[in-house]
């Protein structure tokens, strides 16, 4: 692919990127609507692709450097350990490539502000404010939530990907980045392609325990490998999650509508179809809710049990987990150096003369 192209991505060999903010311990709904799809789409390809922990991206709205820390530890061991091959992808972390920031920087200085006021998070701050009385309708939002899409432009156009996977509610800010991609390739010269959203509408977004969906922001999620230094297993944690799935007053033997029951939606993501198809018919013939959490947890265990030693092996031996994000770190900057050096000689940022 080359380097010198402003054309859609459509026309050009993949370079696939995807970021991980760093703000959390993993549960289920990431491996399954994240972790799972990722690793499967490049294990049969040749597209190129770059997966970073983005956590300049998590200091915008986490203030806890403990969490920053353990929660980067956390999740890149959960993505080595679930069979992501440092070896086939570049898989770095976003701070140890300071070309991205410097990046940012030239990238905001030729994007439009309100360009910025468009963007649905920074507009929904402001939604928040402007509902309370005598209150700025900019209180509280840092400059980090409002310049986030430049930051994510330039982990995109440094290392000119074409396809990013992102969930509907990210669409905007890869449009975002096409945007101020043009600009610059229209201001100063050709040097950025332009990204493309990919969005699959067949991944599922899974429940969490209360009915809602699955997120850290409700305290509703199935851990993954369970929280950090564990005084139980990770394999009883994540029964015990489930065991807690809120469901109705229903007794054992009564017909049940799996297509209302979060135990029955969160199966369907781990199961055959004909695996499916028969939990269905046990809820049709009246499964009993405790059967049915049992059956839930069997089917998950199934999966990520192979995963728990690889982890649990990484999360003792944190210098194997840095060793391989500096690895990581070498390849991507060896892309991000002649990239900002181009995109620094084109705005005029270069030698005045060679020196001996």
């Amino acid at each position: 692919m080359s380097d010198n192209s402003n054309s859609d991505a459509s026309k050009q060999s993949k370079r696939i990127l995807t970021g991980i903010k760093p703000t959390g311990i993993p549960h289920l709904g990431n491996y399954v609507g994240a972790i799972r799809p990722a690793i499967e789409s490049i294990q049969n390809s040749d597209d190129e692709a770059f997966f970073f922990l983005a956590d300049y991206h998590g200091i915008i709205g986490c203030y806890d450097p403990a969490i920053i820390h353990e929660s980067t530890k956390t999740i890149a061991a959960t993505w080595i350990a679930c069979g992501l091959d440092p070896e086939r992808v570049t898989f770095y972390r976003q701070s140890d490539v300071p070309e991205i920031t410097e990046l940012a920087w030239i990238l905001n200085c030729s994007c439009a502000k309100g360009l910025m006021n468009r963007a649905h998070a920074y507009k929904a701050a402001v939604d928040i404010n402007l509902e309370k009385d005598d209150v700025d309708a900019d209180q509280g939002i840092n400059m980090g939530l409002f310049g986030y899409p430049v930051l994510m432009a330039a982990d995109i156009l440094m290392f000119n990907a074409t396809h990013v996977p992102v969930g509907r509610d990210q669409i905007q800010h890869i449009e975002m980045a096409r945007d101020i991609a043009g600009t610059f390739n229209h201001r100063y010269k050709p040097l950025f392609t332009l990204p493309s959203a990919v969005v699959d509408d067949d991944i599922p977004l899974l429940t969490g325990l209360d009915g809602r969906k699955m997120s850290k922001s409700y305290s509703n999620t199935i851990p993954l490998f369970g929280e950090t230094n564990p005084q139980v297993s990770s394999e009883k944690q994540m029964h015990k999650a489930i065991m807690k799935i809120v469901t109705n007053s229903q007794l054992p033997d009564e017909p049940k509508d799996a297509d209302d029951s979060a135990i029955f939606e969160i199966y369907k993501a781990f199961a055959t179809p004909a695996e499916i198809a028969d939990m269905r018919a046990q809820f049709a013939t009246g499964i009993g809710w405790g059967d049915a959490k049992q059956a839930l947890f069997d089917k998950i265990n199934n999966e990520i049990a192979p995963f728990r030693a690889r982890y649990e092996e990484l999360m003792a031996n944190p210098k194997e987990l840095e060793e391989i994000l500096q690895m990581g770190a070498d390849k991507a900057r060896r892309h991000s150096r002649k990239q900002l050096d181009k995109t620094r000689r084109a705005i005029g940022i270069r030698p005045l003369a060679k020196l001996k």
